[in-house]
């Protein structure tokens, strides 16, 4: 008679849940790993799902390679992601490659050896060769945040131009510096359009002094706030560019004692609770992160089912929200 889950159990010690979730792709325990797999030799087990796998080259798991895993977008995305990948009885592999290009590629080769049906890359590479591989096997990837120039892929995008056009809009009666980001990375440099598009809208000259380009970190955000004010006496408002940045540069102010509103206006990027915690509250862009996580997954989804009716690309732009808080100075 062919070996069960049950007689692992009983040859292990250990539950039926951990076993299922060893067979499932979960987390389980190195030591609870190494007995199981020593049970399933000794046992000659025969997973099916396993053959089945091997046999359609399919097994059930979708990895993620993203910049920061504690950054507060990124994580609000994957667990919305997981949720519905889960529901429809995928496993997710999350990779966090610490915004480093090397760890990024590193992580891809490594889901591509774990032979996973699709990847979900927010891609800090953005020449996109850390991708190049694992497109060869013609499974489907799927780019969240960032479109890199080569990929033919999905992307599932927020348009940043729009959001930085629309936040410094609000501004436009004050001398306004900006605090961007990398200039390699497709966020910070559509943000950066979007404020400079602001500023021509209402015929206002673009003085470089005002700009300064962080590392999306919140020390990054504390020393970009610090050198605006110290080069720019006359600037009365400041927008950021992304959540991090936002915490340095409230950060930053209130270690200068520069106060908010009166002394300079504040327009952030992202984190609800963060901007309605401080006082006075923050103005912010709000990016519809359960958006974005149900719209890749559900992408991922029809591609792992390999509908005949998608379009080569699908690329989803969404539009951002304006939570208005008391951080901008009133005007008159």
């Amino acid at each position: 008679m062919a070996a069960t889950m049950k007689d692992i159990a009983r040859r292990t010690g250990l539950g039926l849940a951990t076993i299922s979730s060893y067979f499932n792709g979960g987390n389980v325990r190195e030591k609870n790993r190494i007995k199981i797999e020593e049970a399933i030799e000794e046992l000659h087990y025969e997973v099916n799902e396993v053959a089945r796998g091997l046999k359609t080259n399919a097994t059930k798991t979708v990895g993620v390679v993203i910049p920061e895993l504690n950054n507060v977008f990124c994580a609000e995305i994957i667990s919305g992601m997981e949720d519905i990948l889960r529901s429809h009885g995928y496993a997710a592999i999350v990779c966090d490659c610490r915004t480093d290009k090397k760890l990024e590629k590193e992580a891809v080769d490594f889901l591509t050896r774990k032979r996973v049906d699709g990847i979900i890359n927010m891609p800090v590479d953005m020449t996109g060769a850390h991708l190049n591989e694992f497109q060869k096997t013609g499974k489907p990837i799927v780019l969240i945040d960032r479109m890199i120039q080569g990929i033919s892929c999905d992307c599932v995008l927020v348009d940043n131009v729009n959001a930085a056009e629309k936040a410094v809009g609000m501004l436009v009666e004050q001398q306004i510096g900006l605090i961007g980001g990398p200039d390699e990375v497709f966020t910070a440099r559509q943000r950066m359009l979007g404020y400079m598009k602001a500023l021509k809208a209402h015929g206002i000259a673009v003085d470089e002094k005002l700009i300064c380009h962080g590392d999306y970190t919140i020390q990054g955000g504390v020393q970009a706030v610090e050198e605006l004010v110290k080069e720019n006496p006359d600037m009365t408002a400041v927008f950021v560019t992304n959540y991090e940045m936002t915490m340095g540069a409230v950060i930053g102010l209130n270690e200068m004692g520069v106060s908010m509103p009166e002394e300079i206006s504040l327009v952030g990027f992202d984190n609800l609770p963060f901007a309605r915690a401080c006082r006075p509250a923050l103005t912010i862009v709000s990016q519809p992160t359960e958006k974005i996580a149900r719209e890749t997954a559900q992408i991922m989804l029809e591609r792992l089912e390999g509908r005949d009716e998608l379009p080569d690309h699908i690329v989803r732009k969404l539009q951002t929200d304006i939570f208005m808080g008391k951080s901008i100075r009133r005007q008159g």
